[in-house]
């Protein structure tokens, strides 16, 4: 029994990254009901950029994640301008290709100019484990969780308790209304993609610090990562993205204690295939797929 908790515990801390990746994908999807398939490929350049960093200058932590986000954020207003904004609204699956064709040319850019398969990555904590009676808690795990959830709250006060927040999600919910309304559709829509990219970068820094390495398959990695647990949580929900990624986070500490590393992957796309079958619109958004199925039945 002891053993079960503690994964829990450990699955729970590494959710929360996972949960900081379904953000970044529910944001963008949320609002525009565009899939971004460059958004892991984006944080990723963003790590590496944070890399380049401390292997030139020998930067400090601080440096290293604000090299890290900020990169992420200009990688991703590129992305929005080019596979976005130039694309109509309507045309969904326009901008999903050519965010993909984007994915494919950031993982090149990334091969060519770190043409090495691994690169350090400094770690942001190196202290022991904590230890509180039989349960263990690595200390980058736990500030992993603790980034988490502050950006998490700070995210629910924006879209709760601001007028940029109210804007969103008038934006998110009709488009066409919130631009009669006076809203700038456009600029929500872009600073959406910038909040998106900026919790993905903290995302890609707390990962890669605690595995203490990165390489060019970390943007696919993410991007897998992200879109599981955000179709666990219900695809446009920012809690069931928070819910989704700890699920995920849990029963891949599950998998890999009781069945093995190997089986660390394939327990997530088994956890998906059944979602799928039985709850297809996730934690929290099964109601609105059972409305749509309503309307359809009543057309």
């Amino acid at each position: 029994m002891v053993d079960f908790i503690q994964n829990c515990l450990d699955g729970i801390m590494l959710g929360s990254s996972y949960a900081l990746l379904a953000i970044g994908f529910t944001l963008i999807f949320g609002v525009m009901r565009r899939l971004n398939l460059s958004y892991g490929p984006s944080i990723m350049v963003g790590a590496f950029i944070g890399t380049l960093v401390y292997l030139e200058f020998k930067a400090n932590a601080v440096a290293i994640a604000a090299a890290t986000v900020v990169g992420a954020v200009i990688v991703g207003i590129y992305v929005e301008r080019l596979c976005f904004r130039a694309i109509r609204r309507g045309a969904a699956v326009a901008s999903m290709v050519s965010s993909f064709v984007i994915w494919m040319q950031l993982e090149e850019i990334v091969t060519v100019v770190f043409p090495d398969r691994t690169y350090p990555f400094p770690p942001l904590v190196t202290a022991d484990p904590v230890e509180l009676g039989p349960f263990f808690f690595k200390l980058e795990n736990v500030v992993m969780f603790a980034c988490a959830a502050v950006m998490t709250v700070f995210l629910h006060w924006l879209l709760q308790h601001t007028r940029f927040g109210l804007a969103l999600r008038a934006v998110s919910e009709n488009p066409r209304a919130a631009l009669f309304m006076g809203i700038n559709v456009g600029a929500v829509m872009s600073l959406a993609f910038v909040i998106a990219s900026a919790f993905g970068g903290v995302a890609a820094y707390l990962i890669v610090s605690a595995d203490g390495q990165i390489t060019p398959l970390f943007g696919l990695w993410a991007t897998f990562k992200g879109l599981i647990a955000m179709m666990l949580g219900g695809m446009g929900s920012i809690p069931g993205a928070i819910l989704g990624g700890l699920l995920l986070g849990v029963v891949e500490a599950q998998s890999i204690w009781y069945l093995g590393t190997e089986y660390r992957d394939l327990s997530a796309y088994f956890l998906l295939f059944l979602f799928l079958v039985f709850r297809p619109g996730g934690l929290m958004g099964q109601l609105a797929v059972e409305r749509e199925l309503a309307a359809t039945r009543r057309v």
